[in-house]
């Protein structure tokens, strides 16, 4: 995961929504703040460039990456076919990191990033701790376990989250049944303003 210097509540603020999943009273009344702790109100118009440079940023955050590694997965999605802004969030949505969480086997992206850097989480039977995994159709994820023990753990599983279509989740095991679609990712980035950041 990309190491960021910024405090979590101030990186959400600036994009004005939960980037990472950690809630909070705190949080929730300061998204109703401009950044410097401001109460929000008129902003000055942005460019074209700026608005660019935020969805890209924001995506970069959500998915905990950094620079050097978002880029690789842009110039790869540009040599798939189909459209790019698709193809990129296909393939960040294919991160073993963003799969755990996607079966609500972690409440945020950086517990299921420790979950998978830890050792916890199985493909296909075999121990993988690469969070930038990326799965395939037809692959089994499931925890070890300890995991399946740990209380946050437990507390997710019976909290019922919504498991998208293109996965299927049976108890502490999920199945990635096919890849997939623009209309089932909810990432609240606009993908098309990040084609057009790296396409200048």
């Amino acid at each position: 995961m990309a190491k960021g210097r910024q405090p979590r509540h101030k990186v959400s603020r600036r994009f004005g929504l939960d980037v990472y999943g950690t809630g909070g009273a705190a949080l929730q009344r300061r998204l109703g703040t401009l950044p410097g702790g401001r109460p929000g109100g008129r902003r000055r118009r942005r460019s074209e460039y700026a608005r660019q440079l935020e969805e890209k940023q924001k995506a970069k955050a959500i998915y905990g990456m950094a620079e050097g590694q978002f880029r690789r997965y842009f110039a790869e999605a540009q040599r798939q076919p189909g459209v790019v802004g698709h193809s990129l969030l296909q393939l960040l949505e294919r991160r073993l990191d963003n799969v755990v969480y996607r079966l609500g086997f972690a409440r945020t992206r950086p517990m299921a990033r420790q979950l998978v850097s830890h050792g916890h989480v199985r493909v296909d039977g075999r121990r993988v701790t690469i969070p930038s995994y990326r799965v395939q159709p037809g692959e089994t994820i499931s925890l070890d376990q300890t995991a399946a023990r740990m209380p946050t753990v437990v507390e997710e599983l019976s909290a019922g989250r919504p498991v998208p279509p293109w996965l299927a989740r049976e108890g502490t095991t999920g199945r990635v049944l096919r890849l997939p679609t623009r209309e089932e990712i909810d990432t609240p980035v606009d993908e098309e303003q990040i084609v057009a950041f790296y396409s200048r």
